[in-house]
């Protein structure tokens, strides 16, 4: 799609990464402790990657700075370390807000009123490829790599979910697997969440199948043990997915 050959992006995937930057993944990205040393070289050769293709933009006067680019392009990576050949190939543009910003919101109720109005936000994913953040709640998120909030996660797994064509909580699957047996359990556990069931997952989860696939791979690199243990069909799907097992990497790492 923007032209970026092979052999370039291997050469920015084995380029050397700037100390700078490595200092800026120790103090905002503690996930990255939990990584192997083969994880953390890719994740540092994806970051490269992704801050060479893609363009971020600030907004409401915030000034775009090597720790903003790194702080998100490193969260975002983590989705991609099972080996993806694309880094996120439908986005364009990071627009990033200092702290938590208005954006329509449409509310449909179960009597049928639709209500109208503002809700602030800590991020949003559009289909038509740009990601909008919350600086503060990109840090607020980064900073504890166990408590299920990061909005960097939730809405580049919106972006995966647009590159199938529709978001919908049903990304394109790898090697030929079964999109029946996803959307299956998918809606089974949707609707388990939507009734109320106890859970690791966000309730926000339960407002539609596109954001219970971005919640649930909040916390599948989150609180994997927890997903694992109340969702275990839910888990399998997404370890299958992101070819990642991020609760055998949190109990190696206690």
């Amino acid at each position: 799609m923007f032209g970026f050959s092979r052999k370039r992006r291997n050469t920015l995937r084995t380029a050397p990464f700037p100390p700078e930057w490595a200092a800026i993944l120790d103090r905002n990205v503690p996930y990255e402790s939990l990584l192997d040393d083969n994880e953390k070289i890719d994740l540092r050769g994806l970051v490269q990657i992704l801050l060479h293709e893609k363009r971020f933009e600030g907004c409401a006067g915030v000034e775009i700075t090597d720790e903003i680019r790194v702080t998100v392009a490193a969260q975002a990576c983590l989705l991609l370390l099972g080996g993806q050949e694309d880094v996120f190939p439908r986005l364009r543009t990071i627009l990033v807000y200092p702290d938590a910003f208005l954006a329509p919101s449409v509310e449909h109720l179960e009597d049928g009123v639709v209500v109208e109005g503002m809700e602030a936000r800590a991020g949003e994913s559009w289909s038509l490829g740009n990601v909008v953040l919350s600086w503060a709640d990109v840090l607020e998120g980064a900073a504890d790599p166990g408590d299920g909030y990061n909005p960097v996660l939730h809405e580049f797994a919106h972006q995966l979910d647009d590159e199938s064509g529709a978001s919908e909580g049903a990304p394109s699957l790898p090697d030929g697997r079964s999109e029946a047996e996803w959307k299956r359990i998918f809606t089974r556990e949707y609707r388990a969440l939507s009734a109320g069931r106890s859970s690791p997952m966000d309730s926000y989860g339960a407002k539609s199948p596109a954001e219970f696939f971005a919640v649930a791979t909040e916390t599948f690199f989150e609180r994997p043990v927890e997903l694992k243990t109340a969702h275990p069909d839910v888990y399998d799907q997404l370890r299958k997915y992101y070819r990642q097992d991020p609760a055998l990497r949190m109990l190696r790492r206690r």
